[in-house]
């Protein structure tokens, strides 16, 4: 994940799923992937994070089997084709395993390495993870998400994965980590942890952050999740003004422009 220009980097995200919340159906096809991922690679992604469950609220499970269909083709094309990082976004153990082989290089994992079998298989893969904080499971997670201290909650939960990481033999210089907005978490709660993201960042870890479209948008600006691209990369060029070092996005080139400004206004120098 090498940033010459020292802004952050950025992650297209790629469904290959009929039912995601924002592209549910768009690029599940290998060659409608495929073409996707050429598309925001030309437009500046470093990272494609391919996924082949829907981990919007409500969301029905899928077994390993149905999702390595789904990604692993993709995954190899992109593989064959460009030099650019792929990210398979999976809980799976099996999924993980089939992504690497495939071409995959870092595991993204809303379940923070939770799932049966998944530690174990990062430290045998030695690829690089991030650990997402979620409050319940995809199914009900919006379902009157409560804390006593957001910020403290989601710091205390990513310090014992990354611990656990540690103590599975996970090498420290291949963890990331990532607040998990909208995973279990109300408006306030997004807000909060957006506004305190240097919290997370004295952890001393890569911090990722994955706002794109969410439903956040939809509750500020009365938005449907087609109409949310301005908000989403307004939120982006907070995060990477607050510190985060890569950003999960759909709208990669708008983004690519925002972080451009911000970088020439913090450094004072151009991007090219």
């Amino acid at each position: 994940m090498d940033n010459p220009c020292a802004m952050p980097v950025v992650m297209a995200i790629l469904n290959v799923t009929p039912d995601s919340f924002s592209d549910g159906g768009k690029y599940s096809s290998t060659q409608a992937g495929f073409v996707r991922a050429e598309k925001v690679i030309s437009e500046g992604a470093q990272i494609i994070d391919v996924g082949g469950e829907s981990t919007r609220p409500g969301a029905s499970p899928v077994v390993a089997s149905e999702e390595i269909a789904r990604v692993v083709p993709v995954i190899s094309l992109i593989a064959e084709h460009f030099g650019v990082s792929i990210s398979i976004d999976t809980s799976k153990a099996d999924v993980m395993v089939a992504a690497v082989e495939a071409g995959a290089t870092l595991i993204n994992d809303v379940r923070a390495l939770r799932a049966p079998g998944a530690l174990e298989t990062v430290a045998e893969l030695g690829v690089e993870v991030c650990l997402m904080h979620m409050r319940g499971e995809p199914r009900s997670m919006q379902a009157a998400p409560a804390y006593d201290d957001v910020v403290e909650e989601v710091y205390r939960f990513l310090s014992e994965r990354v611990e656990a990481c540690l103590a599975a033999g996970i090498c420290k210089e291949k963890i990331m980590i990532d607040p998990g907005f909208g995973f279990g978490k109300s408006l306030a709660h997004n807000l909060t942890l957006l506004r305190e993201l240097d919290r997370f960042k004295s952890m001393g870890f890569p911090l990722m952050v994955g706002l794109s479209r969410k439903s956040m948008f939809g509750h500020i600006l009365h938005r449907p999740v087609e109409e949310r691209m301005i908000g989403s990369v307004a939120a982006a060029t907070i995060a990477a003004w607050l510190g985060a070092d890569v950003l999960r996005v759909h709208d990669v080139a708008e983004t690519m422009d925002a972080l451009k400004v911000c970088h020439a206004v913090r450094s004072g120098e151009v991007c090219d």
